[in-house]
């Protein structure tokens, strides 16, 4: 079954996407760039808006424990609402990096509304125009990036019952701990585990995002099936050398740990390039003591390693600690490592890559039946919820590939597509759920 449904519904549906991602960029910490972290004023703007986005459509919507904002539409059966119905969550985040673009994360909860109101009647009060097996939930994550408290997915890790009690310890800038930042926005820190859901509540999850990298602009594309999300590992490095005179040290003494680091670094990049699927990015690097007249005798330099897959990335990093080894035995440097953050790879479930694959196709987006299937090197709340159901993802072109800054874009024709794919997906899963 097909969604009928006219172009012109469509186009119109895409507009407000777009001018609702410009509306919500003007919701910012700081005038002149896009700037919105977990638990700030500009989280709990843009959660009224997101409410009231929802209930325009006929949702019920809550702010769950985490901060995260839900719109609900109920299943039907028969003349019947059905408020117990497990639910297919369609999803993303609202919060955003410093200095943000205004498409990460943003698109797809507001393409996730437009699917409510492509499905539901027109009558408002919760009802499916196209009669799904199933509730339909918009979940607008509060906290994927990570910014203000350099934990990410903590919106979403609330979710699926990953919640870690040590993380309350955490600080901002500021030194605002978590659990006083929750206090701070109205909610309960001892009321945490209610936002958790259980596998029995939920059908799966799906989530359009705009490409972080350049493969559907290169390939000429505008929608993709997501295969997997890449596993990462993020580790700090010390560096340790001596310090000493610049001008009096000659260069058969020196044991400069900056130029250790440094060696390192491009150490990654050659590593990483042989190796298919992996990136390897040395994305901080401090000198100290950090004086123009003295040859460094430490250096700390960040490692952010991904993956498509565990094995591949943990063997990448055997490799560069042998090669660490060598670099720094040349130097007469010591090296250690203190390792920040794991995730394993997530798997897009083979069923929601059908579906996708199939949404794909009956919108016509050029690819057709054949579009393209790539894995995703950022992460994404996807992750998180992969410990509860089936997860699956749609990835809308993103020209040259930039994200994270503002120059990140994605075209209005583009969005029209996904939106068009993402609800057909959602009736070709129904399809399945009704054969099962």
């Amino acid at each position: 079954m097909m969604l009928e449904v006219s172009p012109d519904r469509i186009a119109a549906a895409a507009r407000r996407v777009m001018a609702r991602c410009d509306e919500l960029a003007r919701v910012t910490a700081t005038p002149g760039r896009i700037e919105r972290v977990y638990l700030s004023p500009e989280h709990a703007r843009v959660n009224r808006l997101a409410a009231e986005w929802m209930r325009e459509l006929g949702m019920r919507t809550r702010q769950d424990a985490a901060g995260n904002q839900i719109g609900r539409l109920d299943r039907i059966v028969g003349d019947t609402l059905d408020p117990d119905a497990p639910a297919l969550i369609i999803g993303s985040h609202l919060d955003t990096v410093l200095d943000a673009g205004r498409f990460d994360g943003i698109v797809g909860v507001l393409m996730g509304l437009e699917i409510a109101r492509l499905l539901r009647t027109p009558v408002g009060d919760g009802r499916f125009g196209v009669a799904l097996p199933f509730a339909l939930e918009v979940v607008a994550f509060s906290d994927e990036e990570g910014t203000r408290f350099g934990k990410a997915l903590l919106g979403s890790s609330a979710v699926a019952g990953l919640w870690d009690e040590d993380w309350w310890a955490l600080t901002d800038a500021d030194g605002t701990s978590l659990r006083q930042a929750f206090l701070e926005f109205g909610l309960d820190p001892a009321r945490i585990g209610e936002a958790a859901r259980r596998p029995d509540e939920l059908i799966g999850y799906l989530e359009a995002h705009i490409e972080q990298g350049p493969e559907l602009d290169r390939r000429g594309e505008p929608l993709a099936v997501v295969s997997s999300i890449a596993s990462a590992r993020r580790f700090q490095l010390v560096v340790e050398g001596e310090a000493r005179h610049a001008g009096g040290t000659p260069y058969d003494m020196r044991r400069d740990a900056l130029l250790g680091a440094s060696e390192a670094a491009l150490a990654v990049e050659r590593i990483c390039r042989d190796e298919h699927h992996i990136i390897g990015t040395v994305g901080q690097l401090e000198a100290y003591p950090g004086a123009v007249n003295v040859v460094p005798g430490e250096a700390r330099f960040s490692l952010d390693l991904r993956g498509e897959f565990d094995e591949t990335r943990d063997h990448v990093w055997d490799e560069l600690s042998r090669e660490l080894d060598a670099i720094m035995g040349r130097r007469g440097l010591r090296w250690s490592s203190r390792e920040v953050h794991s995730a394993a790879a997530v798997m897009c479930a083979p069923l929601l890559q059908d579906v996708v694959r199939e949404g794909i196709g009956a919108a016509d987006a050029p690819g057709g039946t054949d579009p393209a299937v790539i894995f995703s090197r950022a992460g994404h709340d996807a992750m998180s919820i992969g410990a509860i159901t089936d997860v699956g993802m749609l990835f809308l072109r993103n020209p040259d590939g930039i994200s994270h800054h503002p120059g990140e874009s994605v075209s209005a024709p583009d969005v029209a597509l996904g939106i068009r794919a993402l609800a057909e997906s959602v009736i070709a899963l129904a399809a399945d759920v009704r054969v099962r």
